[in-house]
């Protein structure tokens, strides 16, 4: 069985896509109503409920194979406020790398490190944030490299995630876990543009340490599922439109959209599409509110309603009959590949905070799969074999 921290817990979203062959020594997270749910669904055993800005190394039990860390996205984020590293939430970085360092001098530095974040953090300040991380890894012993891997691969949601993982520079690295840059082997949606510039504007320093890590596609039958098979008949926490309700989010539509309503609902059969209000320009440069529709049988990349953020909303075109209502809270968890066992928290909003601020499991199962078991699995075997 491997070992893990879990910084940034958020309700253990990372500890389910790692599943049963992995152990939790230390979660971590500063929100209470997300902790609720992690003590809720995994006990609060490993648990501490704290700034991670107040912990030390002392607090870290044991040593672990891997550290998970999906810290604060905001200023990272191409909607947020541009902040980076240095901002108040995503700066959180820094005191969570204070502990890495603390644990590596004590000989207790995880095999693998792995963050997890929004894509902004590859252009954030014209890429100087992405080296910064870059270097924190070379300057602690350890060869690193990166993906960005969208969700929709795994789940009915579009939600591209860059995955930066970090393995111990003296442990061995197994040839068939890397490919060179120019390596078909990799689809190149794990690696896209903005990746590869963000990796050429490194200094040669970094770039010696730097890894292409090989992940294959998932099975067919993952990236399949359809946004339809998601959606609740009658959900508990949301209600559904009345006409009147639905006829103004139609009205809210700009004649593109309202052409894509009109030809869901030539189909001949029923037809669900995701909505988000957005900001626009019209034509005369005022800002106005438009309903936004997709019909490719996923969903948009759900984000927390805090901060003013619009909740997605959901279209069922059935021929002639249109109905709308709020995406219900059960239906964010299956997005995030969470089990229906899942316990999610009362209130709606803590529910979409908790599930548009997580992890896809399933795609943390991969990642596990593919890359950190081989790697730790090779490298325990070494350990085994020298003693």
């Amino acid at each position: 069985m491997f070992t893990f921290y879990e910084f940034f817990a958020g309700g253990g979203m990372a500890r389910a896509g790692l599943d049963t062959g992995w152990r939790c020594l230390f979660a971590n997270d500063i929100d209470h109503k997300k902790t609720d749910s992690y003590a809720i669904n995994w006990g609060d055993d490993v648990l501490k409920v704290a700034d991670i800005r107040t912990l030390t190394s002392k607090d870290i039990p044991g040593i672990a194979h891997l550290a998970w860390a999906s810290f604060p996205c905001q200023d990272l984020s191409l909607a947020g406020g541009g902040a980076g590293l240095r901002g108040g939430r995503s700066g959180t970085f820094w005191p969570f790398w204070d502990i890495m360092r603390a644990l590596i001098s004590e000989n207790r530095g995880p095999d693998m490190i792995v963050l997890e974040n929004v894509c902004g953090t590859l252009t954030s300040h014209q890429g100087k944030d992405f080296a910064a991380i870059c270097s924190t890894f070379e300057r602690a012993g350890y060869r690193f490299g990166a993906l960005v891997v969208d969700a929709a691969f795994f789940v009915p949601q579009s939600r591209p995630r860059v995955f930066m993982i970090g393995a111990r520079a003296d442990l061995s690295l197994p040839a068939d876990l890397l490919e060179t840059k120019t390596d078909l082997g990799t689809p190149e949606e794990w690696r896209p543009r903005p990746l590869c510039t963000a990796f050429e504007r490194l200094s040669p320093k970094l770039k010696d340490n730097w890894v292409w890590w090989r992940l294959p596609l998932p099975h067919a039958s993952l990236s399949d599922l359809r946004f339809a098979d998601i959606v609740e008949e009658k959900p508990t926490d949301v209600s559904w439109h009345t006409p009147f309700e639905t006829q103004r989010l139609l009205e809210m539509m700009n004649p593109t959209h309202m052409e894509k309503v009109a030809r869901a609902k030539k189909l001949g059969h029923p037809i669900v599409g995701a909505i988000y209000k957005r900001t626009r320009l019209d034509a005369n440069g005022v800002k106005i509110q438009r309903a936004e529709i997709r019909f490719d049988e996923k969903a948009g990349c759900l984000r927390t309603p805090a901060g003013g953020s619009s909740r997605q909303l959901i279209l069922v075109v059935d021929g002639d009959q249109v109905r709308s209502r709020l995406i219900s809270s059960r239906e964010t968890a299956r997005l995030m590949g969470l089990p229906d066992s899942y316990v999610l928290p009362n209130k709606y909003n803590e529910a979409y905070h908790l599930t548009g601020d997580g992890v896809v499991l399933p795609v943390v199962r991969h990642l596990a799969k593919h890359i950190f078991e081989p790697f730790l699995s090779v490298n325990k075997k070494i350990q085994m074999a020298a003693a």
